[in-house]
């Protein structure tokens, strides 16, 4: 984006991305509520900011400081002319006219929307809050559980089953208030939880967190960019787009899953790979095994 001099100049968006590892955990909810409903929450007053993040009025003030703002009425300035900017800019009208134009069959439209979904993982997913969730899992924790909700259920399955052939300890909970609670009950201050709670929300994501937080674990939340309620308790927010027709997609949702994978595998380096060979010469006795059975004399 540019100035009306023709100067490039970084949306607040941009910086506060760039300055989340910079944050104190309260400043973090408020860029966590400025981002989910990004410009509109930051035209809001201060006070009316600091509710929707649930924190307080100076805290709002300073993370504008933070920023690099002298006011919270110089960082309401900035946001006014990016949409002023933004709105006149030929790029942008140009955009939207080709959008409103696009032709194609049901298909075409359909997997456009759906690469748009996992492209804009690029500016909803902070890279310092992704960093971060990264060095949690690849640090050895004592204990990984993962939990998801009534849609998110099998790629929250899909994300333990993944860990678990890289690193140790990783746990899937169907039932995290049933017969899974034992793997809340062991987690301690070394541990780290992964909750999926997207829209709508869910409020056994919230108890879990809870219990997480209270036994002193890590606790990551992977949601929609409106913020689940259990993002408010959370150490490590991950918000996706999840906008579909006729229901939310999972796309972006699926495409963050396997970067966290590779990104940790990467990290870990050899140990990932020899784990992953156990895991590699158990499946090969296993099929071998199975392919002589007929063979067998009882």
């Amino acid at each position: 984006m540019y100035n009306v001099e023709g100067t490039a100049m970084l949306r607040i968006e941009e910086i506060v991305f760039a300055r989340m590892d910079q944050l104190s955990p309260a400043e973090k909810k408020v860029a966590r509520s400025l981002l989910a409903d990004y410009p509109s929450a930051g035209l809001a007053s201060a006070t009316a900011l600091a509710d929707a993040a649930g924190t307080s009025t100076p805290t709002v003030l300073r993370f504008a400081a933070r920023l690099g703002y002298g006011s919270y009425p110089e960082f309401q300035k900035q946001l006014r002319d990016e949409i002023t900017l933004q709105a006149s800019s030929p790029v942008s009208r140009a955009t939207q006219a080709y959008v409103e134009r696009a032709e194609g069959s049901h298909f075409q439209r359909a997997v456009s929307e759906r690469i748009s979904l996992a492209e804009r993982l690029l500016t909803s997913v902070p890279p310092s809050e992704f960093d971060e969730a990264v060095q949690l899992l690849s640090n050895s924790p004592r204990h990984v559980v993962i939990s998801g909700g009534y849609f998110t259920r099998q790629i929250a399955r899909l994300l333990a089953y993944q860990l678990d052939q890289i690193i140790q300890n990783v746990d899937f909970a169907e039932e995290p208030l049933g017969h899974d609670i034992s793997k809340y009950l062991r987690l301690r201050k070394d541990s780290v939880a992964i909750v999926f709670d997207l829209r709508r929300y869910e409020l056994r994501a919230k108890q879990i967190s809870g219990m997480a937080k209270k036994h002193g674990a890590t606790l990551i939340v992977i949601t929609d960019q409106e913020l689940s309620p259990s993002a408010e308790l959370a150490d490590v927010v991950l918000p996706v787009p999840v906008d579909g027709i006729p229901f939310d997609s999972d796309v972006a949702l699926l495409t963050l899953v396997e970067c966290l994978v590779e990104a940790v595998f990467r990290e870990i380096g050899d140990k990932a790979l020899k784990r992953m060979a156990l895991y590699e010469d158990a499946i090969q006795i296993h099929r071998a095994f199975r392919g002589t059975t007929d063979q067998i004399v009882p």
